[in-house]
């Protein structure tokens, strides 16, 4: 029953939306609106109908994709979580490092993500360095606010146990950052498809991006709509994943 309350509301209104959608699409009111033919805003219905029809093609690209994805996100969050620790422990560091990785996320994805394709070619490389740049700030910065939000408490009852710097970050420092964490991840992966789409657009020879790249070029709006979808369902997957991840390892919240 908790779970129906839960899961009812955004149900509806997602249902609500999608009928609103459909009923100014297929009366003609949304390419009215716009001063558009009617091919160009395809219906909710279209487009799941173009997605069942090129089911085959969608799920291939989307299987390239959600590889990329995953592979670019486990790189950043292997990096992320080690810069936090040693941020943490080196205050040198923290002072000489820091700015350099806010400046990482000054520069432009769709600028940065041509050139990485030019020096590292048409392969997986530019798409998985490009998700890891986008998903390493999120990751990073709220691991290291996490370990930074200790419980002083605990720190000096350790300290009074002749406690080493190792055990209080391992046993204090670790777990008080564990939830900060996680909603770093989290973040990250709902824009990791962001990424994907960028080093795709940038070059590529499949993928979901590429694909509409290539709807876009045809004016194939339905099925262009049926890949942005397909991603929203990979971030989506991915997101509750996690949250679910977090639920198991977080058991004392």
């Amino acid at each position: 029953m908790s779970h129906l309350r839960r899961w009812l509301p955004p149900v509806l209104l997602i249902a609500a939306l999608f009928a609103l959608w459909q009923i100014a699409a297929s009366s003609g009111f949304m390419a009215g609106a716009l001063n558009l033919e009617d091919f160009l805003v395809p219906s909710p219905a279209q487009i799941f109908e173009v997605m069942w029809q090129d089911r085959d093609l969608i799920s291939d690209n989307a299987l390239t994709t959600s590889i990329e994805i995953v592979a670019g996100f486990t790189v950043a969050l292997v990096v992320g979580l080690l810069a936090a620790a040693l941020l943490h422990l080196s205050d040198l560091l923290r002072r000489t490092s820091y700015p350099v990785i806010v400046a990482s996320q000054t520069i432009p994805i769709i600028v940065i993500a041509p050139v990485l394709v030019v020096w590292f070619g048409y392969g997986i490389g530019p798409k998985l360095a490009i998700i890891a740049l986008i998903c390493f700030f999120p990751i990073a910065v709220n691991t290291l606010d996490g370990l930074r939000v200790r419980d002083n408490d605990s720190v000096k009852m350790m300290r009074t146990l002749y406690a080493s710097r190792w055990q209080i970050f391992k046993r204090v420092e670790i777990p008080t950052a564990l939830p900060y964490a996680f909603s770093g991840a989290k973040i990250a992966v709902a824009v990791s498809v962001i990424g994907a789409v960028f080093g795709e657009w940038a070059g590529s020879e499949k993928g979901l991006g590429h694909l509409m790249l290539q709807d876009n070029a045809q004016l194939m709006t339905d099925r262009l709509f049926a890949a942005v979808f397909v991603l929203s369902a990979i971030a989506i997957t991915l997101f509750a994943l996690i949250g679910l991840l977090e639920r198991r390892v977080l058991r004392w919240r």
